[in-house]
Order: C-alpha cells, then sequence, then structure tokens
C-alpha cells in the first residue's frame, strides 16, 4: 500500500510550487488578479480533492488541475464577453481595457548577494526577455515548455498533465525551443 501525503508534505509542496504556478498562469491569462486566482482555485482544488493521495502523486496532479483551471478561465472569459459584449456597445464609454505588462518577480537566490551588479542586471534582462518571449508562443508550445523545463517534468508526465501523446509533446517543446531561441536572437541574446 502506498503512502499517503501527510498535511505537512501538502504545505510543503504548496509553498514550493506557488510561484512557478503564479508565473505559468501569468504567462496564461495576462492578468496577475485573475493569476492568483487562478492558482488560488488550484491549490484548494489540490487540497480538497486530493489531499489523501501519495506525494509522489501531487506534482501532477497539481499541473493537471491548474492546466484545466486556466481553460475553464477562458471558457468562463467567453461565455462572459459574448454576454458583456452587446451591453458595452451600448455605452460610450472611452475605458481603457488594456492589461497590464507582465511584472516579473524577484527569485530567490542565495548567491544573488554575491553577483556583481552589472551580471545582476544584465540576467535580470535577459530573464525579462525571455519571459516577454515566452509570452508570444502559442499557448500549448508554452504549456509544454513550461512543464518539461521549468517543472522539470518527464515527457510522459508532461503528456498526462497536458492530456495529449508524448509525441506532441516532443514537437510542442521543439518548436518552443527553435521559437524563443529565434526570437531571443533578433533581442542579440545567444544561448
Amino acid at each position: 500500500m502506498e503512502k499517503l501525503a501527510t498535511y505537512q508534505e501538502l504545505s510543503e509542496f504548496l509553498k514550493q510550487v506557488e510561484r512557478r504556478a503564479f508565473k505559468q498562469a501569468m504567462f496564461a491569462v495576462h492578468g496577475e488578479d485573475a493569476a492568483l486566482d487562478i492558482v488560488q482555485d488550484s491549490m484548494l482544488k489540490l487540497s480538497d480533492k486530493y489531499a489523501g493521495r501519495p506525494a509522489e502523486e501531487l506534482p501532477l496532479l497539481f499541473q493537471r488541475i491548474l492546466q484545466n483551471t486556466i481553460r475553464d478561465y477562458f471558457r468562463r472569459q467567453k461565455i462572459r464577453n459574448f454576454w458583456t459584449m452587446p451591453l458595452s456597445s451600448l455605452f460610450s464609454g472611452g475605458e481603457d481595457d488594456e492589461q497590464d505588462p507582465l511584472e516579473t518577480m524577484q527569485t530567490e537566490s542565495g548567491s544573488s548577494f554575491l553577483q556583481d551588479p552589472a551580471k545582476s542586471l544584465e540576467s535580470s534582462q535577459v530573464v525579462e526577455l525571455i519571459e516577454a518571449a515566452l509570452q508570444k508562443l502559442p499557448a500549448r508550445q508554452r504549456e509544454a515548455f513550461l512543464l518539461r523545463y521549468w517543472e522539470n517534468m518527464d515527457v510522459a508526465a508532461t503528456a498526462a498533465a497536458m492530456g495529449c501523446s508524448e509525441g506532441s509533446v516532443k514537437t510542442h517543446c521543439s518548436r518552443a525551443v527553435h521559437g524563443l531561441a529565434a526570437m531571443l536572437k533578433e533581442k542579440g541574446v545567444e544561448l
């Protein structure tokens, strides 16, 4: 019989995944408030429905829940836009509904204090360029890239989280890497 996750293991897992999940949601929905809601909803769903599962299963379950919650957000937005668009066209308010730009979050690193300020600035600029390039990728390529390379999931786990074949994951990742490399090369960043 498999050992079930304890409350402490679930809590530690959620602490570890919180920032990365927020980044994934931000890349998908381009709104901080919506991204926070998505991450919170995903964490609650994991805690409510799967807290009694083995600790090894939590990462894959959480990624699946997170991706489904992001898809649900877009479904709700589509319905909401369908019903509110005709009403909003009746009013001639000049409100600007433009999304806020992605705000980057500083990553915690013990070595950042020892780093040369010029190198630190260069590193943060490269990270900003990478994040901007990630936003330009098609959604499935971005999802595959983030799961494989940021979440360090293997191909099988990524395929399970995305609900597609392993071959599709490999194709999406390959296209994402080539696309990112091309976009970064245009900005003068050689990887």
